[in-house]
């Protein structure tokens, strides 16, 4: 059994740049945080920690040195978390803290610190680096400026390279690196769920507005080639060439279980059961068609990164918010925020865990949010009233609203 200040030393031995992960979870509220992780990184040549934490629905980061990170830990552990795990090149610790307040601490050490980098970790006000091998502070700098990539850049990927992103070698070509980025985001959604997909039978994807198709062939070759899923993947879309073209690719590709078709988001019939549905930069309400459809279709999985919410924009009055509204771009932005708040609701309403999530940097462009969506059978009824109400205020009439009801 230890007591705060065993806890205190327990951390203060482990929050230097040999760590490599630590994680506090098992909170005794679900109000607020579901788990906080932290790690280190060098920021302008000081050692800094990165404390992450995680509610539902977002992840919240902010740097702090070490002997705020401390105290921000042992506050944690006091109020909020029972739990705490600590990887890092010296050991591992498990810190538990029972209902009555116990706390118990298993720590398994590889190396001991001697007495000056004991010295050392009592140090405050420092950069923290002092005593670093060369190895840790490569690690910590390689750590910074390499982000780890679902397809590495080097490695070849064929259609990539047919598609101009990627050189015969498997460089990624610096003109596209903005467009190998977005794919690489793309499939980190797609490997969050995994888990709702099922390797033991064919799993049926639409992609609605699949238009040049780049992320619909980065998705058949991630969860085909790379995962081994069966899957049947459409993508559907109302330009004839475009069609005929992701259709010539996919053949030359060799990718058997991907076809492209002409055709209308909101008259599709051409399957009966949908596992996901993926629609990205569907134009206005092209979005809300394709969501309803998902819905109908009892989908598990809903991606989507909505394009041109004009609908709200149309519609949109409101006494309070006039002096506002009056500013044409800021109406603009309102409205297709609301927009996909509105969505989010609905589909909560629905039966789904919904998040809103950054799709791509603001930087790259200005359509970076995307809805996802994960079936859990739990429709959120009690908050149909106050959706009501705000749309009914807004004077608005949203398509999927309609839709759904």
């Amino acid at each position: 059994m230890a007591d705060k200040r065993e806890l205190e030393e327990a951390f203060r031995l482990f929050l230097n740049g040999e760590l490599e992960r630590m994680i506090l979870s098992n909170p005794r509220s679900r109000e607020h945080y579901k788990k906080m992780t932290v790690r280190p990184l060098l920021l302008k040549g000081a050692l800094k920690f990165q404390v992450e934490e995680f509610t539902e629905k977002q992840a919240f980061q902010k740097n702090m040195d070490r002997e705020e990170t401390l105290d921000y830990l042992l506050n944690q552990m006091e109020v909020l978390y029972r739990n705490a795990e600590v990887s890092s090149a010296l050991g591992s610790m498990n810190v538990l803290v029972s209902k009555k307040g116990t706390v118990t601490i298993k720590k398994k050490m590889k190396m001991t610190p001697g007495k000056k980098e004991q010295d050392r970790n009592q140090e405050s006000g420092s950069s923290g680096l002092t005593g670093l091998s060369q190895e840790t502070l490569e690690r910590l700098k390689e750590h910074n400026r390499k982000k780890k990539y679902v397809l590495e850049d080097g490695v070849l990927v064929p259609f990539l390279a047919e598609l101009g992103v990627m050189t015969a070698e498997g460089r990624v070509v610096k003109a596209r690196y903005d467009k190998f980025r977005q794919i690489n985001r793309f499939l980190e959604f797609i490997e969050d769920i995994l888990p709702r997909l099922d390797k033991n039978r064919a799993n049926t994807i639409i992609d609605f507005g699949c238009g040049k198709s780049y992320l619909t062939f980065a998705m058949y070759y991630y969860l085909k080639e790379l995962k081994g899923y069966p899957i049947q993947v459409v993508g559907l879309d109302l330009k004839k060439d475009v069609i005929a073209l992701c259709n010539r690719l996919s053949e030359q590709f060799g990718f058997e279980n991907l076809h492209f078709y002409h055709g209308d988001i909101a008259g599709y019939e051409g399957v009966d059961h949908v596992d996901m549905v993926v629609t990205l930069h569907a134009c206005d309400t092209a979005t809300d068609y394709a969501i309803a459809k998902a819905v109908q279709w009892g989908a598990d999985v809903i991606l989507s990164v909505p394009c041109c919410q004009h609908e709200l924009n149309r519609q949109i009055q409101n006494e309070m918010l006039e002096p506002i509204l009056e500013y044409g771009l800021l109406k603009e932005r309102m409205s297709a925020l609301i927009t996909d708040g509105i969505r989010a609701k609905i589909l909560e309403q629905a039966g789904y865990r919904t998040q809103i999530l950054e799709f791509i940097d603001m930087e790259h462009t200005p359509k970076n949010i995307m809805i996802r969506a994960v079936k859990q059978g739990k429709p959120k009824k009690d908050e149909a009233h106050k959706l009501q109400k705000m749309i009914e205020e807004l004077h608005a009439d949203p398509t999927l609203y309609r839709l759904l009801g």
